[in-house]
């Protein structure tokens, strides 16, 4: 067999929002931190809940749930923050993106992921990269560079300073 051609395994970081479980590609996590208490910015979006610092830099923090159309997250004691690098328009840039809880990473093989389901032309699913499974549980899978738009990057930019973004 071609080298090209063998098996390539992805690495997902599993993590929960309202008891469904979602996974992001590991090379785009740079940590997960507990939950920490969060600055609120004025004047940002409700799904923007502020900053943290890190290491002496502001990052700013998305409430995952409230992006997707739940409920505000509630701390608790599986509260964490996942400290990710998103890439919008060319412009790196860390945010802090708020989950329930972490499970796990876990490897798919590509040919483990359908593509995501066509929910319709109203229904936006292009940040959806696919559906894993495990066991008898799906495991959506984000592209987390396509979950925001430019416009919202550049808030979320804005909230966090200058620091926010990658050189």
């Amino acid at each position: 067999m071609d080298k090209k051609q063998g098996k390539k395994l992805n690495q997902y970081l599993t993590f929960t929002l309202d008891k469904e479980l979602y996974a992001m590609d590991i090379a785009k996590v740079r940590e997960v931190l507990e939950y920490t208490d969060i600055t609120r910015v004025p004047r940002t979006p409700e799904f923007l809940r502020g900053v943290i610092n890190v290491r002496g830099r502001a990052v700013p923090v998305v409430d995952m749930r409230l992006k997707f159309g739940l409920s505000r997250t509630e701390r608790s004691v599986n509260t964490c923050i996942i400290i990710t690098e998103v890439e919008v328009d060319d412009e790196s840039t860390i945010l802090g993106a708020l989950a329930d809880s972490v499970q796990e990473v876990f490897d798919l093989e590509p040919d483990q992921i359908e593509p995501a389901p066509r929910l319709g032309t109203r229904i936006r699913t292009e940040f959806i990269e696919g559906m894993g499974k495990q066991g008898d549980e799906f495991i959506i899978i984000l592209n987390i560079d396509k979950i925001f738009s430019a416009e919202e990057l550049s808030v979320v930019l804005e909230a966090g300073g200058e620091e926010a973004r990658e050189a």
